[in-house]
């Protein structure tokens, strides 16, 4: 779905269905992801996710499953957010010709890194995947066994002695994931980045025997890199749902009122800014409910009412009319946090 979600857009450049479900997907992981930090996996349900991620239950279940496959969907998108951290560093360590241990320092300093700046993401994929149901815990076993897998690579000891057998690499792997676990667990988590060394320092040992693993732990502690926080989301704590419609009249509200005024119109019949004039109405003014109701596709005059009244209340609009007498034309614009919020949905649906 993801591919052809972010491969299409409509027509006239409002998000398509395929895009608007894939901004719903992320905003029920996100959830998800948020949930279990705040509750633990046993006391998060479907009832919560759907509260949080302002879609219906219907959404929900038009998108996973069952409560499993949204925490199954939830980890897969953190494995993605570390691997697309860490296999870059990893491998361009070796095609700098760095050895065997100099790609795992770069991967694993990377992950580190990560998991300091995105906690939930670490309590998420380390901790409370542990308490997942078996799907879960299964993919789980698949991503540790590659982990495994690249430590087990490493070759024999100093001097050409047989490779250590694949359970070491088990081990080493299971340490340093345990650490990070209880680091993640604890009441005040401390920074992980800073235990680098240390866990290096485990893994070169069987490998690379006592004099490599002493040197691990003399070199520099790597500092924690300070990462700039994250702009709050406009689309956080929307007392309402992010449905299909509510995309398309905020889009619609949007583009029409940037319709060119009268007398911007360029000589050559282009409008001033460079685009093709807009046919629709370019007479400057902030469009009336039908006109929101004919751009955003819905024929139904209660409905498109009902809803415009309502992102008014959540002041996501505002009525321009400078009367708003009774059988006088509304003209909807977009309020500031309005226009927040349709730019955040304009980016997350992007393709």
């Amino acid at each position: 779905m993801r591919t052809s979600a972010h491969s299409r857009r409509a027509a006239d450049g409002v998000p398509g269905r395929e895009h608007v479900a894939e901004l719903q997907r992320a905003r029920i992981v996100a959830a998800m992801v948020e949930l279990v930090r705040e509750r633990g996996v046993p006391n998060v349900t479907v009832a919560h996710v759907v509260a949080r991620s302002g879609v219906s239950r219907r959404t929900f279940y038009e998108q996973f499953e069952d409560r499993g496959g949204c925490l199954l969907a939830a980890f897969e998108d953190g494995v993605e957010q570390a691997a697309a951290s860490v296999l870059p560093a990893y491998r361009a360590a070796g095609v700098a010709g760095g050895a065997w241990e100099e790609q795992l320092r770069e991967g694993l300093q990377a992950l580190l890194e990560l998991l300091d700046a995105r906690p939930a993401l670490g309590g998420l994929c380390i901790v409370d995947v542990l308490a997942g149901e078996r799907r879960v815990l299964e993919r789980r076993t698949q991503v540790v066994d590659v982990l495994i897998g690249a430590v087990h690579r490493g070759g024999a000891v100093v001097g050409g002695a047989r490779r250590p057998p694949r359970i070491v690499a088990e081990g080493a792997v299971g340490a340093v994931l345990a650490v990070i676990h209880a680091r993640l667990c604890a009441p005040n988590p401390r920074p992980l980045t800073p235990l680098l060394n240390q866990l290096m320092e485990m893994i070169v040992l069987p490998y690379r025997g006592p004099e490599p693993a002493a040197r691990e732990l003399e070199r520099p502690v790597p500092r924690t890199r300070r990462r700039p926080a994250a702009p709050a989301d406009p689309l956080s704590n929307l007392d309402m749902r992010l449905t299909y419609r509510t995309v398309r009249v905020l889009q619609a509200i949007s583009d029409l009122g940037a319709r060119e005024p009268p007398g911007s119109q360029a000589p050559d019949g282009q409008a001033s800014n460079g685009r093709a004039p807009d046919k629709r109405a370019p007479d400057g003014r902030a469009p009336n409910s039908r006109e929101v109701a004919d751009a955003a596709g819905i024929s139904d005059q209660g409905q498109i009412s009902k809803l415009l009244w309502r992102l008014a209340d959540l002041g996501l609009i505002a009525n321009g009319s400078p009367t708003h007498g009774k059988g006088e034309p509304n003209a909807w614009t977009l309020t500031p946090r309005g226009r927040d919020v349709q730019q955040a949905i304009r980016a997350q649906t992007a393709g």
